[in-house]
Order: structure tokens, then sequence, then C-alpha cells
């Protein structure tokens, strides 16, 4: 057994059983290992394709997935969607291939320091320095991507550690993994806080936004009336008919500083308190009104559950039914493509335990408000804020969750950081339905540029925001990359799309042409 056989095969063993990958000469051996029947190999066009896609696997799974990238330049084509996998607290375990020890001193072309690229992304990194130490180092680096939160771990893996013979895997014993509990202390402040009857807000991420957590803290609505709400990105939420309810912090500072004004309190859960996404002239970058007090309730690698059992046993309420959300009928919208009718034909076609990626700041601006009472879905959000995260996590929570059809909502700007993610879902056979809102401009940054207070776009302003010159044919795109595609100009039509793309298997795109 060599270098890369014992890596892939201790990857298997700790649970780690799928792999993104994107080779090169540096790691031929690794590909040859990849042999292994335990283990399924996933080929990304694009790096960011690759570590995109771990990203959605962690959210569906809670498990890491592993990438194999090449060398520097490969993992950097990689960092912005592990910038957003790392906001997100998923776990994944990045290979990162290098030149042979005996190599290196030479300073061949593609030689660049790896473990300076990863560190500031990654939580822990390390070089298998030899064939026989390299299940240990695979092994813990598959434990602390399970941590919880979730981390991002690198291993640099030298062509001679892979090509060597390992000999007989040694692994650290796996410590169970076991989530903090909050201290009493604070559990009985926030019982205080509660307790006055002052207007409260809890905002919740991470694992507090589904499962158990999430229906004790409906219980906790119910009991006290506070308001639960999450920050406008969350990496995670069970939402729709029959689960507990979620508000969502307004993306715009005026916005936001409107919805929050009126609370004394706000109590955070696996999250710190609203901040702007960016700085703007005479904006604050803290959106709380001035006098409102925050007090965590749980810390980001703490248990929500358990805090919100504690909470409710505290404040004699674990026998409160929760806040439910209650089933809306949409009725199917007819005429012109908007925001509303756009979020109306998606809260009507939407399937029962779908899975939505959302990454439509500007056209599905209203898609959260109107779906709220569609058949329980999940939604994904882009916690890191780096562009072409969703068609990567769509493909991801795709291969995690088989049996269930995945939504994908992208602006045409966003679709074309990562848009060789349609290959990949073709050649897997993905259950996925990439709608893409062609406008044909950064439409985001036009609004952005009026908060910015610069004024009026001039002409070479606007040229660098405009995207139509020339258009891009998505529909030419798709077939490219063997995915059946449709455009649409009318609501019916895009719902009427939505619904045939759930009827059949595979990857399809719909252009919903602005």
């Amino acid at each position: 057994m060599n270098g890369a056989e014992s890596l892939v095969q201790t990857l298997t063993e700790q649970g780690v059983d799928i792999c993104f990958a994107n080779p090169g000469t540096s790691e031929m051996h690794f590909l040859a290992a990849l042999e292994n029947p335990k283990m399924r190999s996933v080929l990304c066009l694009f790096e960011g394709v690759a570590t995109g896609a771990a990203d959605g696997w962690y959210r569906m799974k809670d498990t890491p997935a592993s990438t194999l990238l090449h060398l520097g330049p490969g993992l950097a084509n990689g960092l912005a969607n592990i910038h957003n996998a790392k906001r997100a607290s998923s776990g994944m375990v990045n290979i990162i291939g290098e030149h042979s020890a005996s190599h290196l001193k030479y300073d061949p072309p593609l030689t660049s320091d790896i473990e300076g690229l990863a560190r500031p992304l990654s939580h822990w990194v390390r070089r298998a320095e030899s064939a026989s130490s390299i299940a240990w180092d695979t092994a813990t680096a598959v434990a602390k991507a399970s941590e919880h939160p979730g981390q991002i771990a690198t291993l640099v893996l030298p062509g001679d550690t892979s090509w060597q013979e390992a000999g007989t895997p040694v692994v650290p014993q796996r410590a169970p993994s076991v989530r903090k509990a909050p201290s009493a202390a604070r559990i009985e402040h926030v019982a205080q806080v509660l307790r006055s009857g002052e207007p409260t807000l809890i905002i919740l991420a991470n694992k507090a936004t589904r499962g158990v957590a999430l229906e004790r803290a409906g219980k906790l609505a119910a009991a006290t009336g506070a308001r639960i709400a999450s920050q406008f990105f969350t990496a995670r939420i069970e939402r729709g008919a029959g689960r507990v309810p979620i508000e969502r912090i307004p993306y715009a500072v005026p916005q936001a500083m409107a919805f929050l004004k009126d609370f004394k309190h706000i109590i955070t859960v696996e999250t710190v308190e609203p901040v702007a996404f960016f700085s703007y002239p005479d904006k604050p970058s803290l959106l709380k009104a001035e006098g409102t007090l925050v007090h965590p309730l749980v810390e980001a690698d703490e248990d929500s559950a358990l805090a919100f059992e504690m909470l409710l046993d505290a404040l004699g309420a674990k026998s409160v039914a929760p806040l439910l959300q209650p089933r809306v009928e949409t009725v199917v919208p007819t005429g012109a493509l908007n925001p509303i009718s756009i979020a109306r034909a998606l809260a009507a076609a939407l399937p029962e335990n779908c899975i939505l990626v959302d990454e439509s700041l500007t056209t599905g601006r209203e898609s959260m408000g109107y779906t709220m009472g569609a058949l329980p879905h999940d939604l994904i959000n882009n916690m890191g804020g780096s562009i072409g995260y969703s068609m990567p996590v769509a493909t991801g929570a795709a291969l995690a969750c088989p049996d269930r059809r995945v939504f994908c909502m992208v602006g045409d700007g966003s679709a074309m950081y990562t848009i060789q993610s349609l290959w990949t879902q073709a050649r897997e056979n993905l259950n996925i339905t990439t709608i893409i809102f062609a406008n044909n401009c950064y439409a985001i940054l036009k609004a952005e540029y009026a908060n910015m207070g610069a004024g009026t776009p001039g002409a070479r302003a606007m040229s660098m925001i405009d995207i139509d010159r020339p258009r891009i044919d998505w529909l030419a795109m798709a077939k490219s990359m063997g995915v059946p595609s449709v455009a649409v100009d009318t609501a019916e039509a895009f719902h009427k799309a939505m619904v045939d793309s759930t009827r059949a298997s595979g990857p399809t795109l719909i252009e919903v042409r602005l």
C-alpha cells in the first residue's frame, strides 16, 4: 500500500466517502487510489466547483467531504468557496497535491507557498511528510473537519509521500464529538430577560435553524412572546408549512435598522449581533438601535438544542406547543415577470422536501417572504458573500440527497463564475433545477452604487455593470454541457418550467428572461 492508497483508505474508514476532484500531474497516485470502491469520486472542471460542492455536501449531511486540488494555483482557484464554507461553518478536508521534496529544491514553475495560501481560510494545515504517517495525518484532518462548528482541514500531499510505501496504517483513536453545554449562569440571565416581557428578538444561526433546536425555539417564542429571526444569510434553514417560522433581518441597512429599532433585547444563538454587510458613508456598521442590549445564549461551539431545553425548563415552558407556520396555498401567477410574480410562482411550484439554494439577491428579493407557507423545504444561503457559490453548493447538496429535488436560483452575473457546475451535474445526472435570472447586468451593483452615495452611474461605470455586450446565450451554454434548458418570459411559463423539471430525473436549466 502506498501513501495515496493509505490516505484514501483512511478517509473512507473515518467516514469521508466522497471526493470532489480537479487533479493534476502531482496527484496521479491519488487518482489511482480513488479506485477504492468505498470512495465516490466526482470530477469538477474548476476548483471552485469542487470546494463549493464540498460545502453543499456538508450543509445537508453534517459530515465532511474531501476535495483534491492541484498544487498552490489549484488551491487558489478554490479559495473563494472555501471562504464561503468557512463562514457557513462547513467542515471539509482539502487534499492539496505538492511536488516531491527532491523536486522542490529546483524551484519548478508551479512551486508556491501552499501552507501560506491555505492558512488564512483553514483551521488546520499539515504537510504529510512521510507515507508511513499519512494515515495518522488524514484521520486527524477528518476529526478536525468533523468538529462543531465544522472546520476546514488542509492536508498537503507531496508526490513522494503519495507514491512511497506506507506500511500498516496507524491512526489515532477517534474521540466522540460532543458539543459543549452553555453555562447555567448564562441560561438564567437570558431567562430573566425573557421574564421581563420587554420586546426581545432571538437570532438563530447554524444548527439552531433546524431540527430539535428550531422546534424548541418555537416553544420559547410561544411561551414568551419573543420573536425569532435569522441573519439575512443563513447556512441552512428548515422552513415551510408545519415548521417554526423564522423572520429574516433585511439586507439593506435602513430596512434592517427599521426592523430592529423596537427591540429592547437581542438574544444570539450560534451567531453574533447583526452587522451591515458593507460599510456605507453615513450609515452604522452595527444595526441595532441605541440602547438595545445583546445577550449571547449559545456560542458557536455550543449545543443550541440543549440550551433551549435548559431555558424552557427554567421558564417552566417545556410543555408549551411551538409556533408553527400554516400552509399558504399560492395561486399560480400570470403575466409579467417581476420579483413578486417570481416569488409566487416559486412558492406554488416548490415540491415537498426540496432544497432551495438561493443566490438571487436582486430578482429573488421577495422569494423568502412568499415561500414561508410553501410545502416544507430547506433553504441554503451564501454566508461568505463570495459570489459563484450557489451552483457548486447545489451540486454537493444533490449528491448528498439524491432523492430530493434541488432548486438553484442565481443571477446571470453570478452564474458565470462557476458555470462549469452544469457539466458535473449532467455527468452525475443530478436532480437540480438551475434558475438563471437573466437581466444582463450586475443589478445588485446598480443599487449599491446609489447606496454608497456615488450618484448616478456614468457611461463608463455602467459599462462595468452591464453584461449585455455580448449577451450570454444560456440555452446554448446549457446544451453544450449536456443540460436540457428552456427560456421563459412570463410568470405562468416560469411556474410550468419548474413543475416540469420535477417530473424528470437529472438537471434542467431555466433562463428567466427579464
